[in-house]
């Protein structure tokens, strides 16, 4: 299976205060940081190597996780330094450690689906990229993707269109080669490579159908702690 690159260096700025001392992976959600459940999420949906981006406080996520063995993982660390790099540049920093192909997810989500499939439909798509989408019609968030057999048409996360019925869910497939075209940028997002990909009819995208969680919110952390607390109570 492809590695999993997890990106966990932001500022967490919409949940301070409780994240200007605490990365948000540490957040303790049902009991322990909130890491630990995505990690152990990770090894059941068949995860066997993770690439931490960590960037704010990250001394604390190595302390914690330290090299993954806890979890049956092999976990390494790529760090953006002294200047946060965004998304995008944090994976870019981090290619020689994950390879071709990879995985990609945020720190702050708790995602429900099957790895294997979502790496047979990239693999598939022959395209150098793939986004899982939910059907949303502005559930969740703000619907932000025109999905249509099996791609990506417009991708955009500041501009709403009426088509725009499905949301990005939150894990992706990347190709190392999409990040020749930024050069010697070095700080830029995700969603730009994803957006400048869906433009050009090379972002491939596979239909999922539970709902995502994430700790990235007020509203979403009452959430994901109420679902993980509800699954400890019934396993």
């Amino acid at each position: 299976m492809f590695p999993v690159a997890i990106l966990a260096g932001g500022l967490a700025t919409r949940i301070h205060p409780m994240t200007q001392n605490l990365p948000k992976a540490l957040l303790s959600i049902a009991g322990k940081p909130f890491i630990f459940h995505q990690l152990e999420l990770l090894r059941k949906q068949g995860a066997d190597r993770v690439v931490l981006c960590v960037g704010h406080l990250a001394e604390q996520v190595v302390a914690a996780v330290g090299n993954g063995r806890q979890f049956g993982l092999a976990i390494q660390y790529s760090f953006d330094g002294r200047e946060l790099l965004g998304t995008g540049g944090a994976l870019m920093q981090a290619l020689p450690l994950l390879g071709e192909s990879f995985f990609v997810l945020n720190g702050d989500s708790y995602l429900r689906c099957s790895l294997v499939e979502i790496q047979t439909a990239f693999e598939r798509a022959g395209r150098p990229a793939l986004m899982t989408v939910l059907r949303n019609d502005g559930r969740w968030d703000r619907s932000n993707v025109v999905f249509r057999n099996g791609e990506v048409i417009e991708y955009d996360k500041t501009r709403w269109r009426s088509d725009m019925t499905h949301i990005d869910f939150g894990i992706s497939v990347l190709s190392s080669s999409v990040f020749s075209r930024y050069g010697e940028t070095r700080a830029f997002d995700l969603a730009d490579i994803c957006r400048d990909l869906a433009r050009i009819g090379q972002l491939a995208a596979v239909e999922v159908s539970d709902r995502f969680y994430e700790v990235g919110s007020v509203q979403g952390i009452q959430d994901t702690e109420a679902y993980l607390s509800d699954q400890l109570v019934n396993t």
